[in-house]
């Protein structure tokens, strides 16, 4: 496929693979952010292409992954009232809450529907003004934009009848909490290269100079990768710590400014709880006072509901690049894409679920699935 395929030829893999190998002279652990990104190492192959020394470790990428499962189970009150019409993307059809998922809610009448952008929702609030049209606006700030610009027009043209469910996140915050963890092993990191097309890369500069760790803002192809693995390696033997490019001819080191300044006219930074994860300061957004009349989760007064992650779930771990999926007891036996104890089995981005669907079965005891 053209543009596609010039980024996934073999030839040029193993070129870059040798060149990884040349560079690497000691340990190394680094970390891909992007669930994307995840998909891709283990689909490919690109994890077994690498020096022994050098281990990839999978991050918090995924927003379906990192949506706190209380939040969830707020969406499932929200969408069980029968005055509702609860939209979502489908990737959070599948995601369990405490007690259900919204697939199982739609199959005992809640009106739950898959749409593929925000502004269908809000087309939809405007057909059907007897209902209340909630979307459920998840993501991060790849998908702020078009968020807001869902929050921004409904306020616009008054549709009174439309709110969001908001888990709006941030990287950087989170990339810091890694580091500052006590049993972080996170040497370098390919960057999330679609999160920098909107903010570009300024963030992470701080980042990298504080902590002394490569920050190398990668694609989602083959090519990319490995060339954002070699730029690292690079950094890393040369003791060096700066943020790279390799995604330039998608990202720009500005971003996108007018996403930029959408986002900050309809939201504005709070602490964010991160499944698995806890509370880390200043990572997401919460829509600012002006459009709180938009705001789902005080509308429907379900900010009192909490819950508790299944004991033997390790997806946390996992998400800070702890443990590997099949480090986990449940993976492929208590834990599978049709019965999944948490989202990163679920969600199309997620670690568990990319393990599970190219065939890394075995758990740490050595069991198959």
């Amino acid at each position: 496929m053209k543009y596609v395929d010039e980024y996934r030829d073999p030839r040029k893999a193993r070129l870059l693979s040798v060149a990884i190998r040349k560079a690497v002279t000691r340990p190394w652990t680094i970390m891909e952010v992007c669930g994307g990104q995840t998909h891709s190492i283990v689909k490919y192959g690109i994890d077994g292409l690498l020096p022994s020394e050098l281990e990839l470790v999978h991050g918090p990428g995924c927003p379906v992954c990192v949506t706190p499962l209380e939040l969830i189970d707020r969406a499932h009150a929200i969408a069980a009232r029968p005055d509702v019409v609860f939209c979502s993307f489908g990737d959070m059809l599948r995601v369990p809450g405490s007690h259900s998922d919204l697939f199982q809610l739609k199959s005992r009448g809640a009106d739950v529907r898959v749409v593929y952008s925000p502004l269908d929702a809000v087309k939809l609030a405007e057909a059907e003004p007897a209902k209340k049209v909630v979307f459920f606006a998840i993501g991060f700030e790849t998908t702020a934009p078009p968020n807001a610009m869902a929050v921004w027009l409904a306020r616009q043209k008054g549709v009174t009848n439309f709110s969001v469910l908001v888990s709006q996140v941030l990287v950087p915050p989170a990339l810091t909490a890694i580091l500052e963890s006590p049993d972080n092993r996170v040497q370098a990191f390919l960057g999330p290269g679609h999160v920098c097309t909107v903010m570009g890369s300024a963030d992470y500069e701080p980042i990298a100079r504080r902590y002394r760790v490569p920050i190398v803002i990668a694609g989602f192809e083959p090519l990319d990768l490995l060339e954002g693995i070699l730029l690292a390696v690079r950094q890393l033997e040369a003791g060096e710590a700066r943020v790279e490019n390799q995604y330039s001819r998608v990202a720009r080191s500005e971003g996108n400014p007018q996403s930029q300044n959408l986002m900050a006219e309809v939201f504005e930074v709070c602490d964010r709880k991160w499944r698995g994860v806890g509370v880390i300061p200043r990572s997401g957004l919460r829509l600012r006072a002006e459009y709180q009349q938009l705001d789902a989760e005080r509308l429907f007064e379900v900010g009192g509901i909490e819950a508790n992650e299944p004991p033997e779930c390790i997806s946390g771990q996992v998400l800070r690049g702890i443990r590997k999926p099949h480090d986990c007891p449940a993976f492929g036996s208590q834990c599978t894409p049709s019965s999944p104890l948490g989202a990163t089995m679920v969600s199309s981005e997620g670690a568990c679920a990319a393990y599970y669907l190219y065939g890394r079965h075995v758990n740490r005891e050595g069991a198959g699935r």
